[in-house]
């Protein structure tokens, strides 16, 4: 019997003008926009449709941005949203996951990434640091890579995208030594990310005991969705252990091609990705060979799939 995924994108799947065709569109999308905006003092709508990019590529207002507009998305589309079996999410998506399967409301997972993004431009601030995409070595030759540069300071791999593409992350000096490592050991590319810091690195470490004590307040519940966190890439339903998975993924690797490995395993043939962007499809054409993936980021992708669904 095949299976359905619903997956939730993350930090860097942020553009100028995201979201504003849902939000003319909807009340609903109105009312989501506000909610955020009042939590974080900042007019978000306005950030997100306007810019300026800087700006919006922003830690504290990235990763808000784009939760905000998944579950936009989600609120629209309501009882046409395809029955999930499982969800997961790429980084910060995670928490798109934990609203969809109702571990979360919808209210409480904006709050939680609030604080999350929050703490960990902090980090970064405290830490300074980057990441680096890697393409076209495995998996043991860049774990190897990141151990030989680490005399220049910290390296780890910190997304491991599909079998082509490991992101690294750490330490500037560290990282360009890693780059250098990987081409020299024959890396098609290896190249310095435009990001805020070293998300997924020790690096981060300053943010989670501000987020666990956040966390420990929040009351998580049964999912009715089977969760596939970054850090284990198999389902999850134990509320408390979602908690401890959500602060590990702080500083650990975000696991994703493991995730569609463990979707392949499980007989999911469709994927819905659910955000801004379409990277998370694009890995997945590549890792689920012959799988129906569907991207809804736009009005029109929604009508699309509402009208098909008609039919």
């Amino acid at each position: 019997m095949s299976k359905t995924a619903i997956i939730f994108p993350g930090q860097a799947s942020q553009y100028v003008g995201m979201g504003k065709d849902l939000f003319e569109s909807h009340a609903i999308v109105k009312e989501l926009y506000q909610f955020a905006s009042d939590e974080i003092g900042e007019d978000m709508a306005r950030l997100s449709f306007e810019g300026p990019a800087e700006r919006l590529k922003e830690t504290r207002f990235t990763q808000p941005a784009i939760l905000i507009h998944s579950l936009a998305i989600l609120r629209i589309l309501k009882d046409n949203l395809p029955k999930a079996d499982f969800t997961a999410g790429h980084s910060l998506g995670e928490y798109g996951s934990l609203a969809l399967s109702g571990v979360l409301s919808f209210e409480d997972a904006i709050r939680a990434v609030v604080k999350r993004a929050s703490l960990m431009e902090e980090a970064c601030r405290k830490n300074p640091g980057t990441m680096a995409a890697v393409i076209g070595l495995d998996e043991q030759k860049i774990e190897d890579i990141c151990k030989a540069a680490s005399t220049d300071g910290v390296v780890v791999p910190a997304n491991f995208n599909s079998a082509n593409q490991i992101v690294i992350s750490g330490d500037l000096s560290a990282v360009e030594r890693a780059c250098s490592l990987c081409k020299e050991a024959g890396a098609k590319r290896a190249m310095i990310l435009q990001v805020g810091g070293a998300f997924h690195s020790p690096l981060m470490a300053p943010a989670k005991s501000g987020m666990e004590e956040y966390l420990k307040e929040q009351v998580f519940a049964v999912p009715e969705i089977e969760i596939v966190p970054n850090v284990t890439a198999v389902a999850e339903s134990d509320p408390e252990n979602m908690k401890k998975l959500l602060l590990e993924q702080l500083t650990a690797p975000v696991r994703w091609q493991q995730t569609m490995q463990f979707f392949n395993e499980q007989g999911v043939t469709q994927i819905f990705e659910v955000g801004p962007g379409k990277v998370l499809a694009g890995l997945a054409k590549r890792e689920m060979r012959g799988a129906k993936i569907i991207n809804i980021d736009k009005q029109e992708d929604i009508d699309t799939f509402v009208a098909a669904k008609v039919e």
